[in-house]
């Protein structure tokens, strides 16, 4: 079933993959002149926090974390990116270093932008400057609601906000009555809920003999998304 109108999805989705939409033909052969493309497995690193930027990154296929790591070495992720959204303008557009990580989460086929056909085509469009910034206006946005939740809500609360905003990810070629599969490991999981592993598989399990979701190895079935909008207790 489709949450629009049960729930403010667009709060928690960057929605970068409208920047690149029906650009005028001119700004997008300048900006993909030299754009290569690469295949990387699960798990593959595709940049790292602190590190220089050289371009941007397009997901043509599959899905991306963006994380910071700890002393400690534990991850928090802060975003989730899917099919069709950009990754890693942002240091490039503040001149800095990369402010985090980013990996896939899966199998995905990924376009790289050099910075210098980036930094061109921006200053030659102006359709491009406005998305960015209505895109970078939005994100701030999505960035603060995250940190209201994670300082207000419970790990329970969390958690199923968490489930909802992950099924409408991994939606594809979805229709009305299809099961939607979260394919996501328990630690990411953890990860991305801000919580212990153990934490999250133990409320997951809970939700699971509520008959809320069902499981499948590490795959999440949503079978109640209603009931998990009442737990986020989100307005």
């Amino acid at each position: 079933m489709s949450i629009r109108g049960l729930f403010p999805i667009d709060k928690w989705d960057f929605k970068s993959e409208s920047i690149l939409m029906d650009l005028p033909p001119e700004d997008f052969a300048l900006l993909t002149a030299n754009k290569t493309e690469q295949l990387y497995s699960k798990g593959e690193i595709i940049f790292r926090e602190a590190s220089y930027p050289s371009g941007i990154f397009y997901i043509i296929e599959g899905k991306v974390k963006k994380y910071k790591v700890d002393k400690e070495g534990r991850e928090q992720i802060i975003y989730v990116a899917n099919q069709g959204e950009l990754i890693g303008y942002h240091a490039i557009l503040a001149e800095d270093r990369y402010p985090d990580s980013a990996s896939t989460l899966e199998k995905s086929r990924i376009a790289f932008i050099p910075k210098e056909d980036f930094l061109k085509t921006i200053q030659q469009s102006p359709v491009l400057n406005r998305r960015l910034l209505k895109n970078l206006s939005h994100e701030f946005a999505v960035l603060a609601n995250s940190i209201s939740v994670f300082s207000q809500k419970s790990v329970r609360e969390r958690l199923a906000l968490q489930l909802i905003i992950l099924r409408e990810k991994y939606k594809v070629n979805f229709q009305p009555g299809m099961p939607v599969e979260i394919n996501i490991s328990r630690d990411d999981l953890a990860n991305i809920v801000g919580t212990a592993r153990e934490s999250a598989v133990r409320i997951l399990a809970e939700f699971k003999e509520a008959g809320i979701v069902k499981t499948n190895g590490r795959k999440i079935i949503v079978h109640d998304v209603n009931e998990l909008i009442k737990i986020a207790n989100y307005k």
